[in-house]
């Protein structure tokens, strides 16, 4: 499905820290622990650091001991799509926003009930809201 938000790469550069741009639109990855909502346990909601679209709550994420924030869904089924990933010699599921095409992280089949799955997510592809 195509994006709803489109910018050119020079609009991305423009709105995006150079981390946030080499993750969300060039599908890179932070390291492991680095990230701001690795340990973050606060009620409230996270976002695409993009576009803005709601993307988990922190209602499902949880601890998965992988150095990224983990989520067993996204707050809204059709608020990401998943694409087959053959880079890095594996075979992975990426996890994309659907709104505006940002690359959010991964998704695995060893996380815990009710869904068995584990959506790895950089921090830097998000923003939290706390609950108010």
């Amino acid at each position: 499905m195509a994006p709803e938000v489109v910018k050119s790469e020079q609009e991305w550069r423009a709105e995006l820290s150079p981390e946030q741009y080499e993750v969300l639109r060039q599908k890179g990855t932070e390291r492991p622990w680095s990230g701001k909502y690795v340990s973050n346990h606060d009620d409230g909601t996270y976002h695409c650091a993009a576009c803005g679209a709601v993307l988990f709550s922190s209602d499902t994420k949880f601890e998965s001991g992988s150095g990224w924030p983990s989520f067993t869904e996204p707050a809204v089924a059709d608020a990401v799509e998943l694409h087959e990933d053959r880079t890095h010699g594996m075979v992975r599921t990426e996890v994309t926003c659907r709104r505006c095409g940002g690359h959010l992280g991964h998704v695995f089949d060893d996380g815990p009930t009710p869904t068995g799955q584990r959506f790895c997510m950089n921090s830097l592809s998000l923003e939290f809201t706390p609950k108010s």
